[in-house]
């Protein structure tokens, strides 16, 4: 049994038998604030308190999105200057300087606990490798806030995908969790290009009102339940796109291109099947979709890191000129370990990994990877 099917509380056919006062204090204990005051389930009008938790170039598309249909977001970034100059500005200074924001409907703050405390539905948008760190200074209680990870990436050490470390460290319910994903690459949604995002959530109202604040003349929407599988994809896809990376730097053109691609969808859609078997169609746009455009486009950091790695850097030097995070680096060994609990054919991922981590040479490990295909 996984272990988030585990995780659901339910109450004993025999709770008849305890006393009244412990049934009450057990239902006013989960429903209460951080403040250890009751709280209702009726209270919360989710979504009325929206924050975007992190400051990069894909939290900027995020808050775009949200603005054209909310009135007012707070908005976290960990340093101040950022803030500052982005008040000075008009823009994030750092990422998406083109995007123009109306100050007056934006609370900045670099204090993480105030921005949790004014908030009922937190955006997180910090990359995986940073998250816990982000989180080392944060002391209100998040149980019952709706969490959302717009993070492509996996929770490094740790080796869990963003919704589940929330769950089993700060105890989030599963269906205030939530997932943003699909094909989407920042600088895109900045120029207004149409765009298709897939909201996923187990409590299916959550994920339709959030899908419906982000949605707008070019931004379509929809709802999902496959929190897991949606997560899992999106780390999944940024390991392919490295290896695709890694082939253009080697020189292999289209052809071979596609049937990579081919392979991999084949390969993801294994794995899901192996650590989160419920019915998916691997080929919506939040699976098939995300992998095609992370493993095509330019704008795709980890194509980019990719290509300097099958171009001859080492993994340390590309990572020093891109200036920017490619997490499918992250994201290979954390998959490499979970999948050493599932023993799923991986040939692809198996590659990038021998690449960046045993330091094989690109040229052999792909020849290798070409022969087992068909």
């Amino acid at each position: 049994m996984l272990l988030w099917q585990m995780s659901r509380k339910v109450l004993s056919p025999f709770s008849f038998l305890l006393s009244p006062l412990i049934i009450m204090s057990r239902f006013f204990s989960f429903f209460s604030n951080e403040n250890g005051q009751a709280l209702n389930a009726g209270d919360v009008e989710w979504g009325t308190n929206i924050a975007i938790m992190g400051g990069g170039s894909w939290a900027t598309a995020i808050a775009k999105m949200f603005l054209e249909r909310t009135p007012h977001i707070h908005w976290y970034m960990r340093n101040q200057d950022t803030i500052d100059n982005f008040k000075r500005l008009g823009y994030n200074p750092s990422y998406l300087t083109s995007v123009r924001f109306d100050l007056s409907r934006i609370t900045f703050s670099s204090d993480i606990n105030e921005v949790v405390s004014a908030c009922d539905t937190l955006v997180f948008v910090t990359p995986s490798p940073y998250l816990k760190n982000h989180l080392k200074k944060l002391k209100v209680k998040l149980h019952n806030k709706f969490i959302v990870t717009a993070i492509k990436g996996i929770v490094p050490d740790e080796n869990l995908v963003c919704t589940e470390y929330f769950r089993q460290v700060y105890n989030v319910p599963e269906d205030n969790l939530g997932v943003l994903g699909g094909p989407s690459h920042a600088e895109e949604v900045a120029l207004g290009r149409l765009t298709y995002l897939t909201m996923g959530c187990v409590d299916n109202a959550k994920a339709q009102m959030l899908a419906e604040k982000i949605s707008s003349s070019y931004v379509k929407t929809k709802t999902s339940q496959d929190v897991i599988g949606i997560e899992y994809a999106s780390v999944l896809k940024n390991v392919y796109s490295i290896a695709a990376g890694i082939c253009n730097g080697l020189k292999y053109g289209d052809n071979f291109q596609s049937v990579l691609m081919s392979n991999a969808v084949q390969e993801m859609n294994r794995f899901l099947r192996a650590v989160y078997p419920i019915e998916r169609n691997v080929y919506d746009s939040v699976y098939l979709g995300d992998l095609l455009v992370t493993g095509y486009s330019n704008f795709s950091r980890n194509r980019v890191f990719g290509q300097m790695i099958g171009k001859g850097y080492s993994v340390k030097s590309a990572q020093i000129e891109m200036e920017m995070i490619a997490e499918g680096y992250y994201g290979t060994k954390c998959m490499k370990d979970i999948n050493r609990q599932y023993h799923v054919n991986m040939p692809i991922l198996d590659a990038v990994y021998n690449i960046l981590y045993e330091r094989i040479s690109p040229s052999i490990e792909i020849k290798l990877l070409t022969d087992s295909f068909r």
